[in-house]
């Protein structure tokens, strides 16, 4: 029989003290692995599109001023990574409502005034995704203490999330994903408390994290929907007082982001383009298995190791992969256990958190066509319901008068976290990472760097705008660059001792070689190295 009272679910006793010395133990290593190595993973496309919001020029700007045939050094192109005198912040707002409408602001503005006062290192520029993913913490347990009135879940909560992966990654990326993390549980405890005790000032507060989240990431409005879809049921579909005050909040919140509305409707067709890749089809059973992938780098990811470490041979990591299924049937029971133990009020929050935004992007993939579902950082708010089922799994669990389930529970528990922990170690040893692109750059920098009088040809081909704004960060300043926009091939001068090619299209590569020697250097032909006929 099902809860009728949250009270009934956690027995009153103590947490105990292995367990109060592990969440601080995981806590602090969770802190320590999100600072640790900040400039060692490669600064990819990506990323490297922030550093270019972060300047106020635009990528026509950029290209206009950069792929004109010219000889230029590695600093010409930095140039386009770093605030400047040339451009301030409403250029940098300007920039993304012109060509990147799909991300709002805020995170952009905060990054630029991050940079400008503490300098523009990869490290300085990533440590503000580091710094505000410390703020989760006491959001999450926030939110457990509203939704489960149980300070143990809170504390497991931020356990899982201090040691996980995919958190601590993207506590370590120049992009807006820790800060969108963040408003979601402020949104979501501030809706519940809201709800909980009512008052003008509660429902101002939910209005305004409504604002920031939209202003972050347009995903938000997914969030939003989905708190809508469970103040409504619970309030059984009709018009109370707590769905007027959603409604009235809400609608100041989404009232307060018109006139970026407005920005994102008025470049509509430029969104298409730069979310192009994002609209490839995929058949089902590639959906599947992504989204297996996904869920389970929640929790572990080290098995990943071998793309990006080589040379390292090491059988006790290779089969980790097969921890996915465990991690899945843990996932799907804790969803289980969670509907089955605890009050409508409770699992019902956790599965409309986790449903609508899923539900949305899969529908979206499925019928229409394309990946968003497969990205983890579009499914944030699903990480956070499956996070909170699982917490609260092993917080009841871990209380449970039957001493073989809390001793089983007790062991699950710990290989979660040393898995977490495992993985965190692996990977902030990697120069790069599955949530990363522009796989190859550290190696084809090294190569390229190796040169005595580098030049390095490419063009705006593909990706290459952001790939070569990346590889720009791992150039030695001895290198020049020469840069054209299709279909214009350059008139390639003498003087260099390797001349090097960049990920150039088919007809640019052919071109090249009526006058040239043209030899692949790096695999998939990333790197060509050219010399001239005899």
């Amino acid at each position: 029989m099902r809860a009728t009272s949250r009270e009934r679910f956690l027995p009153k006793q103590h947490t105990p003290t292995w367990l109060k010395l592990l969440i601080i133990v995981v806590l602090c290593l969770g802190i320590f692995f999100r600072f640790v190595n900040l400039e060692q993973k490669v600064y990819w496309h990506d990323e490297a599109y922030t550093g270019l919001r972060i300047s106020g020029y635009t990528k026509k700007e950029f290209v206009q001023q950069v792929f004109n045939g010219r000889v230029m050094n590695v600093e010409s192109i930095r140039k386009y990574q770093y605030p400047n005198s040339e451009k301030g912040i409403i250029d940098t707002m300007h920039s993304l409502a012109v060509e990147d409408a799909q991300h709002p602001p805020l995170y952009y503005v905060l990054i630029r005034l991050w940079v400008q006062i503490f300098g523009n290192s990869i490290a300085v520029t990533r440590s503000l995704s580091a710094v505000i993913s410390l703020l989760a913490f006491p959001c999450i347990y926030w939110l457990c203490l509203e939704l489960f009135k149980s300070p143990i879940t809170g504390w497991i909560s931020i356990a899982l999330l201090a040691i996980s992966p995919f958190h601590v990654l993207y506590a370590q990326e120049a992009r807006q994903f820790s800060l969108w993390t963040v408003t979601i549980l402020l949104g979501s405890a501030s809706l519940l408390r809201a709800m909980r005790l009512g008052g003008k000032r509660l429902w101002v507060i939910y209005a305004v994290t409504v604002a920031i989240g939209l202003y972050t990431f347009l995903f938000s409005g997914l969030v939003t929907l989905a708190h809508g879809i469970y103040v409504f049921v619970i309030q059984r579909f009709q018009f109370t007082k707590p769905v007027k005050a959603y409604l009235v909040a809400a609608s100041a919140g989404f009232l307060a982001f018109v006139p970026w509305i407005l920005v994102v409707i008025n470049n509509l067709s430029q969104i298409d383009k730069t979310t192009a890749s994002a609209q490839q089809r995929q058949s089902i059973s590639a959906l599947v298995t992504d989204w297996s992938s996904n869920i389970s780098y929640l929790f572990g990811d080290f098995w990943r190791y071998e793309p990006f470490f080589p040379d390292l041979h090491f059988p006790g990591l290779r089969w980790g992969r097969y921890l996915v299924p465990l991690i899945l049937i843990l996932v799907g029971f804790s969803f289980y256990f969670i509907y089955l133990r605890t009050a409508k009020q409770v699992w019902l929050f956790i599965f409309t958190l986790f449903g609508v935004p899923a539900l949305a992007l899969i529908l979206n993939d499925v019928i229409i066509g394309g990946k968003l579902s497969v990205r983890s950082r579009y499914i944030i708010p699903c990480y956070v319901g499956v996070q909170l089922a699982v917490a609260y799994l092993f917080a009841s669990q871990i209380l449970s008068n039957k001493a073989l389930q809390r001793r089983f529970c007790n062991l699950v528990l710990v290989a979660v976290i040393s898995t977490g922990v495992l993985s965190c170690a692996v990977s902030s040893q990697a120069e790069t990472w599955w949530s990363k692109g522009s796989h190859a750059n550290p190696q084809i920098a090294r190569i390229i760097n190796s040169s005595i009088k580098p030049l390095l040809i490419s063009s705006n081909h593909s990706l290459n705008i952001g790939d070569i704004m990346s590889l720009s960060h791992l150039l030695n300043s001895k290198v020049q660059i020469q840069l054209v926009t299709k279909p214009n091939i350059p008139k390639i001068p003498n003087g260099f001792s390797e001349i090097y090619l960049y990920n150039p299209s088919k007809q640019f590569r052919t071109d090249l070689e009526k006058t040239f020697t043209i030899d692949t250097v790096y695999k998939n032909g990333e790197l060509w190295r050219l010399k001239k006929k005899i």
